[in-house]
């Protein structure tokens, strides 16, 4: 009887070793073949429509783009088809560094309207360099301020920023950093976001997609036409949380149209 049990013990023992090896294969087989995303090497931009087979990268109407003043339609406005509509006490929410860029999410509340829809604003975060390059110049930082309508379309807004005096948002914003990879900071203060725009509201406009995977589609797109000024050092502060390059190459106009929002 004692034989009976040993055996049966071994051979369980032999049985819940061999699936827990074919389990960890099959892991490991997962792993191999389905990489994230990243701006280097084999995983970077070049590579995302291989790796993100279930995506729109490699779509018609992707981000972001090189704008061409002499190529885009100057738009007089009478009405702005932009509302920003943002309280002077945005309440942040948090910081996560998500491997890929630094973020900051939003508590619900402040919206734009554009062209008559509303949109929340959800996060912002940064890429260094620019991803938008205007008449070929590629700014040292570009800000997205990304939101969301309840149909879950997106409209992104964009500003650029050159090197020059230090910029007291800039500051807050980096009194949470440093911040590790794959780590969130709770935060819950409110601050005005006025100064993040530049004076002079113009606007480029198109139909692009999201700058990372899955490269949604359908995207509004709001470039302002003039960038903000942020220090040398509070671009360099952002560079060390977050990894080197992280923009997505220039993507192909196709037919799209890009218009230039004048302000009467």
């Amino acid at each position: 009887m004692k034989k009976i049990i040993t055996l049966f013990t071994i051979f369980t023992f032999i049985g819940f070793t061999c699936c827990k090896t074919s389990k960890e294969k099959e892991d490991t087989h997962k792993t191999e073949n389905h990489p994230h995303w990243s701006y280097k090497g084999e995983t970077s931009p070049e590579h995302w429509v291989e790796i993100e087979k279930n995506s729109d990268c490699d779509g018609k109407k992707q981000s972001p783009i090189n704008i061409v003043d002499i190529n885009t339609k100057p738009i007089q406005q009478k009405e702005n088809p932009l509302n920003i509509l943002y309280t002077p006490t945005t309440e942040l929410k948090q910081v996560i560094n998500n491997g890929h860029s630094i973020q900051f999410n939003f508590e619900a509340g402040d919206s734009i309207q554009y062209h008559g829809d509303t949109y929340y604003l959800s996060q912002l975060h940064f890429h260094e360099p620019s991803e938008h390059t205007i008449n070929g110049i590629r700014f040292p930082l570009e800000i997205h301020l990304v939101h969301k309508s309840k149909s879950n379309t997106y409209t992104v807004m964009s500003v650029l920023a050159q090197e020059g005096e230090e910029s007291q948002l800039f500051e807050f914003f980096e009194s949470f950093l440093p911040i590790k990879e794959n780590t969130t900071k709770e935060i819950h203060q409110s601050l005005s976001l006025a100064t993040l725009f530049p004076e002079n509201n113009n606007f480029y406009s198109y139909g692009g997609s999201l700058t990372t995977p899955p490269c949604t589609e359908s995207v509004n797109w709001v470039v302002f036409k003039d960038p903000i000024t942020v220090s040398v050092e509070e671009v360099l502060k952002l560079k060390k949380n977050m990894p080197i390059d992280n923009y997505r190459n220039e993507q192909p106009l196709n037919d799209r149209l890009v218009s230039l929002n004048i302000q009467e």
